[in-house]
């Protein structure tokens, strides 16, 4: 059983994104294993930078699609997403800093981040951009 399992319960309606949050969903179990392992060391760099990566293109694929149509609740998400990408670049400073039990840290973080925001949030953009024909 992996520690973040993909549900369709979460899916947006659009498989794009949700293609994209299950990657996200991917990269925390990848970290999530590594610790199991006694591997956390050597994967958390490569795994944050990655993250914090993939948030960026994640975030502004989404912001892209939500502008162009016009999704009434685009700057309230875009705050959403400036604040997590900011979050994704400072467990990352911690981690080069060499802070302890940070993989733990990580882990809840985003998978608590992630069942929020994707529940929370992005399955209200669904119907929305559904609705202007983005599936």
């Amino acid at each position: 059983m992996a520690f973040f399992d993909w549900k369709e319960e979460y899916s947006v309606g659009v498989k794009r994104f949700d293609d994209q949050h299950k990657q996200l969903i991917a990269m925390l179990n990848e970290l999530y294993d590594a610790m199991k392992g006694g591997k956390a060391g050597d994967v958390v760099k490569p795994i944050l930078i990655k993250l914090v990566q993939y948030t960026k293109t994640h975030f502004a694929a989404e912001e892209q699609v939500m502008k162009a149509h016009g999704y009434p609740d685009y700057e309230a998400h875009k705050k959403e997403h400036d604040e997590l990408a900011k979050q994704a670049a400072s467990l990352l400073e911690q981690e080069q800093q060499g802070k302890a039990a940070l993989s733990i840290q990580i882990s809840n973080f985003l998978k608590q981040w992630l069942m929020d925001h994707i529940i929370g949030k992005d399955k209200k953009y669904g119907p929305f951009l559904n609705g202007k024909g983005v599936r």
